[in-house]
Parts: C-alpha cells; structure tokens; sequence
C-alpha cells in the first residue's frame, strides 16, 4: 500500500512539474499548507488545554519542586514510613502527569529546543536525587 501511496504522489509531482522534491528524499513529512494549517491549529487546541489541566489544583500538588520538597520533609521526620512506603518506587508514576504536560509542546528535532537536562522539573528531580544520597550517607 505505501509504495502504490509513494508512486502516485511521485506521479503527481511529474504531472503538476514540482522541483523542489529531490529523489531519494521522503515526501511523507511534505505537508501542504492546509494540512499545515489544520495541525498549527489542532496543536494549538491541545497546548491550550494542556494549560487548564491542573488549572483547579491547589499549587502545593501540581509543582514539582514543592511535591518532592512535601516528600524530602516526611523523609527527614518520619524515615521508617518514608522507607516502609517505598517512595522511590511511586515517585516515577506520581509525577508522570506533571512531567508529560510539560513535554507535550518539547519538541527534541527543534533547532531552539531546550534539552532535558535543563528543564525545571528534571532539575527539581535531580536535586531531591541529591538531598537523598547526602541523607543517605550521613
């Protein structure tokens, strides 16, 4: 089926005299500009109702940094129900929601894209990383 899909639109550019293909390069990503304009538009609609998500949250439980510093707090007060609680292992799936909706508009192919490392929420996470092998030493 794809390569009938590919002969057709090569056919098609023969027939409407486009130059700007170069054989051997994939047409897949060619969009026309009502197809570009049809998904600005859809992602536009998605990144705005990513921003309401956690728009009813109170502030303490849709930050990062304030929820690994909730947790940083019952570690240092209470370490035999931090530890009989496992925390290490519900972190990872307590903060997939918050770490997704801020990566839904990240884009890594970007030229201008802002790398993993230097993101907030990775360095709210390596930081309580830190805080947790500096406690565990002493």
């Amino acid at each position: 089926f794809v390569t009938k899909y590919r002969t057709r639109r090569r056919q098609a550019r023969e027939c409407s005299g486009e130059a700007d293909h170069h054989e051997g390069m994939s047409s897949d990503d060619e969009l026309t500009p009502t197809e570009a304009t049809e998904f600005q538009k859809s992602k536009d609609n998605v990144l705005e109702d990513s921003r309401k998500i956690f728009e009813d949250v109170h502030a303490d439980f849709c930050d990062i940094r304030k929820i690994l510093l909730k947790f940083q707090e019952w570690k240092e007060k209470f370490p035999d129900s931090y530890c009989d609680a496992y925390i290490s292992f519900c972190l990872p799936k307590l903060l997939n929601p918050l770490i997704r909706v801020q990566l839904i508009n990240w884009n890594p192919l970007e030229q201008n894209c802002t790398e993993l490392e230097e993101m907030p929420w990775f360095r709210a996470i390596e930081e309580f990383s830190d805080a947790k092998n500096v406690s565990e030493s002493k």
